[in-house]
């Protein structure tokens, strides 16, 4: 449904998406995966039709959107999108059911079917009894639920959601993942998703694009990136808590201790927290740490501790005593190893 061949934006000498493609299936729900920065804003942007590639096509389905060498773009009116801002963008002068029904005007429908496709999209997010409200009459989350009626309403087929969670509260949040995942089933429109949290995108995603600088690290279900991260980007960036990246330098772990099993390399050795034994003893495999915080999560306990001034987290089913000594040991091996420019080589 969604096809981008190397789609770049750039303002002035700056790049803020360089080179980009990847395609997606009508009906997926894909995540575009990044810290503030990386560009994954501009690139729904681009899919919007707010801006223009500088070079790249974009297609939806067999109809090419844009065009960067060409200069060509079509509408944002005439993409079949809807988006869903971070801010929500109620009009405070309208009621909801004024809101939801804004865009059908705009399209021109007739009184008979605005009010059916409302009302269609107030009971689809149990909003029914908020119609004759203002914004300033109801919650955050409620408000949250109305730009998803308003989004829905004309019935796109690409719904584009921009970070449309970050100004929830955690309770909210979660509830609200599963209405939007009830909105994308119930639709079957292919859905777009900018979001910085990877809690979102691991429980959300059919596919993710996990982008760094403009560029995307991996492109994979959610699963492949935890189990098979592509760099060291992502490594560190995907998971809860996310990879231990220990720093190796010609086959020494912490360019201390040498170990055959690191085959000579340098660069960083990937460490998952539940492969690190917390430990009092030393032995050969054994660094001592310096305890940085606990932090209890389902039943067991992440300790993170500071190596050779490196953070580095274990999973322990105990709680740890702080004035005890702390030393975590090692695996027999290293679930990967990436190079000093972050490139997977083993």
């Amino acid at each position: 449904m969604i096809s981008l061949d190397k789609i770049t934006k750039t303002f002035g000498a700056a790049h803020a998406v360089s080179e980009v493609s990847f395609s997606v299936p009508e009906g997926a729900f894909l995540v575009l995966l990044g810290p503030s920065g990386c560009g994954k804003s501009t690139m729904l942007r681009m899919l919007a039709g707010l801006d223009q590639p500088t070079s790249g096509t974009m297609h939806f389905g067999d109809t090419l959107v844009a065009d960067g060498a060409a200069g060509l773009a079509l509408p944002p009116a005439n993409r079949g999108t809807g988006l869903v801002f971070q801010s929500y963008a109620l009009w405070p002068h309208m009621t909801v059911a004024g809101n939801i029904e804004w865009p059908l005007k705009v399209a021109k429908l007739s009184a008979a079917e605005r009010k059916n496709r409302v009302l269609d999209a107030m009971r689809m997010l149990g909003i029914e009894m908020l119609a004759n409200r203002y914004p300033g009459e109801i919650s955050g989350g409620q408000q949250q639920r109305v730009a998803l009626a308003r989004m829905i309403a004309p019935r796109p087929k690409v719904m584009l959601f921009d970070e449309p969670l970050s100004n929830l509260d955690a309770t909210l949040r979660v509830e609200m993942r599963f209405e939007l995942l009830k909105v994308h089933a119930a639709t079957g429109a292919t859905a777009v998703y900018v979001t910085h949290d990877q809690v979102e995108a691991m429980t959300m995603a059919t596919h993710v694009a996990v982008m760094n600088k403009g560029r995307i690290e991996q492109f994979d279900a959610p699963d492949r990136l935890l189990s098979e991260p592509s760099s060291a980007f992502v490594a560190g960036f995907v998971g809860t808590p996310p990879a231990n990246l220990i720093p190796i330098e010609e086959g020494k772990w912490f360019g201390t201790m040498a170990d055959p099993l690191l085959r000579g390399h340098s660069g960083h050795a990937m460490v998952r927290a539940e492969q690190i034994e917390i430990t009092s003893n030393d032995d050969v495999r054994a660094f001592d740490a310096v305890l940085a915080e606990v932090a209890p999560m389902a039943g067991r306990y992440l300790v993170t501790g500071l190596v050779h001034g490196h953070r580095i987290t274990a999973v322990s089913n105990h709680a740890v005593n702080r004035s005890a000594k702390l030393c975590f040991r090692l695996p027999g091996a290293p679930s990967a190893i990436f190079d000093n420019e972050g490139k997977r080589i083993l």
